[in-house]
């Protein structure tokens, strides 16, 4: 019989860890949380000073009764759940069911999952931190007052389902907000001047900068051909090159955002499959000829501090296979200068010999490529600088001037190892000061100003850790929320505002101000770091907030009207002829009629195209989302036509073979392609 139990949230890191302990050792997982707040009632006593109310969640029996059993027949339990507040609740929860002596130590921590991690964390078991545990609360009961106080409401006002909550409706205002600023960018118009020239058979550009080495910025046509007036049919002089050495240093190991915003820009990943696909990495893969491990540290971290131990076997395998020019180190200090005391890691591999060469037949594609970024992105940042040689080259035409850049990698440095960044040479040919050019072709061109961009999900992620509102772990959570609740819709890369997004905003805005202001929404982050640190109890935070939200509940209540949202559409009631209208239920978007309660008829509401199918020509193409979320196209007359197709017809005919045409998106660009694979046929006209 085992003498001990090990007790971790998931089955897979049960697993994983099993596998390190001897027979002494029972491994169980809890899957999750075990006690929460009830989800039919608030849940906090407020007249009691905001006392929490757990109850053991709702099918998590047999869980319980499981890890009891255990626990009775163990000499020691151990309470191994991550090494962070939510972990350190989750212990402090199962401490309660099991019955252990608050002051045993049974909390053992580590930052990765690994043989060594694992037996160093058991032979240092501690005490639970109350003090974390008290922030967990904090936040648990903010965001519990917060969210079921101001969501009925929503409920009441607009329909159910809505939700409000403390980075939620933040994260959905600052969407808003540069919604507006799209809505109100007035574009102003700037033009541009570029002179082509070849130089020893290589075409050069120079663009106009501006007079008597003043810059000038083109306003307008009339400024744009006086200057061209007197340049034209003239020669460039070459009067100044400068020479310079840039370096570009490596960037830092990964935390939790930095990944997020990477695996965004570079793999095209959403910050949820990111955060799915990292949990896999740490709770561990099975490697061939190696077992299960888990291949990275802890993937929930602000920081970028490197154990020694790493940065050890870092350096080794720099020196061992690159070189030792090389190598740069790495020295643990935040952006002020100041030592890092933070007790978590970057993000990094824990076993830098596992390169992801070697262990890719043992990963999924998806896998391979997250972990390659990680363990690249760990090595580079060991890694001395990028250095170029830079070319500033400045030429005249009488007093105007114009300017050519260039520049030539000297030494790669890091980008040997992390060919996530650019590494490309802007060569320019052998010019000389006093050198005369002949100007091939001048190109003026008209320009405006454009809007600000929307938010992507790695945008909404920098700017959220930026103002400092949220933490590591609720990055994908709440831009899930914002988009199961609907307040936001990805079009391509973009998050973009609903209509319902916008409403919702509007009414948080005009009565709880207060609550979705960025600097308080920061200032409650920093006060629960304040109650971690044991500086102030944390039913006094609960307590600052909670005063205004009651007053603001009791006037929005009598306040806000009940606000109706129903768009009305081209469909025809088939009963009663009147126009369809867009409304919302249970399970999201359908069509009512116009003259409900006096017609009461409803349907499906189908996303369409627009164009007849190219099949059976009589039902209209509907745009359809696979179970992984994927943009196909089908006919809406299915079962009785089964067209499909992943690129959106076009409604034409392909001149050389007679088949349909799609719309083909790529990176780079957009056509229009026909669908037969075998034809090589693309309209030449390209769409933008």
């Amino acid at each position: 019989m085992a003498k001990n139990l090990v007790i971790v949230e998931s089955p897979a890191k049960a697993k994983t860890i099993g596998k390190f302990l001897g027979r002494n050792y029972t491994v169980k997982a809890s899957v999750g949380h075990v006690r929460d707040l009830p989800k039919s009632k608030l849940g906090v006593d407020i007249e009691n000073n905001f006392e929490p109310y757990y109850i053991n969640i709702r099918g998590k029996g047999p869980v319980i009764n499981e890890l009891k059993k255990e626990a009775k027949k163990a000499e020691k339990v151990f309470l191994a759940t991550d090494p962070d507040r939510e972990g350190e609740a989750i212990s402090w929860h199962l401490a309660h069911i099991l019955k252990l002596e608050e002051s045993c130590d049974c909390r053992i921590e580590f930052n990765e999952i690994t043989k060594e991690a694992i037996k160093k964390a058991i032979k240092n078991p501690r005490e639970i931190d109350e003090k974390v545990v008290d922030a967990q609360q904090a936040r648990r009961v903010l965001d519990r007052l917060l969210g079921y106080k101001i969501s009925p409401l929503l409920w009441q006002k607009i329909r159910k389902g809505l939700s409000a909550g403390r980075v939620q409706s933040v994260a959905t205002k600052i969407i808003c907000d540069r919604e507006r600023e799209i809505n109100e960018f007035e574009p102003e118009e700037y033009w541009t001047i570029d002179l082509l020239s070849e130089i020893e058979k290589k075409q050069v550009e120079f663009k106009f900068y501006g007079k008597s080495d003043k810059k000038i910025d083109l306003k307008n046509k009339e400024e744009v051909d006086a200057i061209l007036n007197d340049i034209s049919n003239k020669d460039l002089t070459i009067e100044n090159i400068e020479i310079k050495e840039r370096r570009k240093s490596a960037p830092r190991a990964f935390t939790t955002s930095a990944l997020q915003q990477e695996a965004a820009n570079k793999l095209g990943f959403s910050t949820k499959k990111t955060m799915i696909v990292a949990q896999q990495l740490y709770e561990g893969i099975e490697i061939k000829g190696q077992g299960t491990v888990g291949l990275i540290s802890y993937i929930r971290t602000d920081s970028s501090r490197i154990s020694d131990e790493a940065l050890g076997k870092g350096k080794d395998y720099i020196l061992e296979n690159l070189g030792q020019n090389y190598y740069k180190g790495f020295e643990n200090k935040n952006k002020k200068g100041k030592k890092v005391q933070d007790a978590h890691e970057a993000i990094r591999p824990t076993g830098i010999d596992r390169t992801p060469e070697i262990i890719k037949e043992s990963l999924s594609n998806e896998q391979y490529k997250l972990y390659n970024l990680i363990w690249t992105r760990f090595i580079s940042s060991l890694m001395k600088d990028a250095v170029y040689e830079s070319y500033n080259v400045k030429a005249k035409i009488g007093d105007y001037i114009f300017k050519t850049t260039g520049h030539k990698l000297k030494f790669d440095g890091y980008l040997k190892i992390y060919t996530f960044s650019n590494k490309e040479d802007k060569l320019i040919p052998k010019i000389e000061e006093g050198m005369k050019v002949k100007v091939d072709n001048i190109n003026p061109k008209q320009h405006f100003t454009q809007p600000p961009a929307r938010y992507t999900e790695a945008s909404l992620v920098k700017i959220l850790e930026e103002l400092g509102i949220g933490r590591p772990s609720t990055y994908a959570p709440t831009i899930g929320t914002i988009l199961a609740r609907e307040y936001v819709e990805k079009k391509g890369n973009s998050l973009c505002l609903t209509e319902l997004g916008l409403l919702v905003n509007e009414i948080m805005e005009e009565n709880f101000q207060k609550f979705i202001d960025l600097d308080f929404t920061a200032d409650m982050e920093n006060k629960l770091d304040l109650v971690e640190e044991g500086d102030i109890p944390w039913k006094d935070v609960v307590k600052e907030v909670y005063k205004p939200l009651e007053e603001a509940i009791e006037i929005a209540q009598e306040k806000i009207e009940k606000i109706t949202i129903e768009q009305e559409t081209d469909e025809i009631c088939e009963k009663c002829g009147s126009n369809m209208v867009v409304k919302y239920g249970r399970f999201g978007k359908f069509l009512a009629c116009k003259n409900y309660p006096d017609c009461k008829t409803t349907k499906p509401l189908l996303n369409k195209a627009g164009v007849k199918c190219p099949k059976c020509k009589e039902g209209e193409i509907i745009i359809r989302k696979s179970k992984k979320g994927r943009i196909f196209y089908g006919c809406d007359k299915y079962p009785e036509c089964d067209f499909i197709s992943w690129n959106k017809p076009t409604g034409e005919i392909c001149e050389k073979c007679g088949e349909y045409l799609v719309h083909k998106e790529t990176k780079k660009e957009k056509k229009i392609v026909c669908s037969n694979k075998e034809c090589d046929y693309e309209k030449k006209s390209k769409i933008s």
